[in-house]
C-alpha cells in the first residue's frame, strides 16, 4: 500500500535518525573504529561549513581534518544531551575556525574576526538541523542544494555536471528549497 509521508511518519522518521546517530556515537565512544560512520555522515556538512567561512580549500581541508581528529580525542567526554551530533561537531568547527582567523591575524597584524557567541552556537544547531534535512531530500535535489550552496557552484556548472538542462536544475533547486522551507517550519514551529 502507498501513501503520502505525513507529519507523523516524518517525526517518526526524524527520531529513528536520532536513535540511529545515538547508537553511532555510544559504538564509537566504546570502539574508535566505529568513529568512520560518524565522520561518514557528517564530513561534507562540516566541510561545507568550515568552507564557507575561510574561503580557502586547502586551508578548509586542514580545518576539517583538525575538527574530525579534535572530535575522534573527545569522544569519550562528549554528553548526549539530545541536541544532535552534528551541533557538538559544529562547535568545534567554529572554535577551529576561530582560532585559525586568531592566528592569522596575530601572524599577520590585522584585527581578528568576531568572536563566536552562544547565538553563533544556537545558529551551528539550526545549521545541523538543515543539513539533517537535506540530507533527506530527494537525490537529485540534494545533489543540486549540495552543488549550488556547499560546493557554491553556478547553476550551468551544475546542469553540465549533472547533464541537465539549467532550466532542470533550477527547478529541482527550487523544489528543494521548498521542500527543506516546509520541513523546517514543521520541526521548528
Amino acid at each position: 500500500m502507498l501513501w503520502k509521508e505525513g507529519p507523523a511518519e516524518k517525526l517518526l522518521t526524524a527520531r529513528q535518525k536520532d536513535a540511529d546517530e545515538k547508537l553511532l556515537v555510544a559504538a564509537a565512544q566504546k570502539d574508535p573504529a566505529h568513529f568512520a560512520g560518524l565522520y561518514e555522515l557528517y564530513f561534507a556538512r562540516v566541510y561545507a561549513y568550515i568552507a564557507r567561512r575561510v574561503g580557502n580549500r586547502d586551508a578548509a581541508e586542514d580545518l576539517t581534518s583538525e575538527v574530525f581528529h579534535s572530535a575522534l580525542a573527545n569522544l569519550p567526554r562528549f554528553v548526549w544531551t539530545g541536541a544532535p551530533f552534528g551541533a557538538w561537531l559544529f562547535r568545534i568547527a567554529a572554535n577551529a575556525v576561530a582560532d585559525r582567523w586568531k592566528r592569522n591575524a596575530k601572524e599577520q597584524g590585522t584585527p581578528a574576526a568576531e568572536e563566536f557567541h552562544e547565538a553563533d552556537y544556537a545558529d551551528a544547531g539550526r545549521r545541523a538541523a538543515l543539513y539533517r534535512l537535506a540530507g533527506e531530500l530527494p537525490v537529485d535535489q540534494r545533489r543540486v542544494i549540495e552543488l549550488r550552496f556547499a560546493e557554491e557552484k553556478s547553476i550551468r556548472e551544475i546542469a553540465q555536471e549533472l547533464r541537465r538542462t539549467e532550466g532542470a536544475v533550477k527547478q529541482l533547486q527550487f523544489r528543494a528549497i521548498q521542500t527543506l522551507r516546509e520541513r523546517l517550519k514543521e520541526s521548528h514551529g
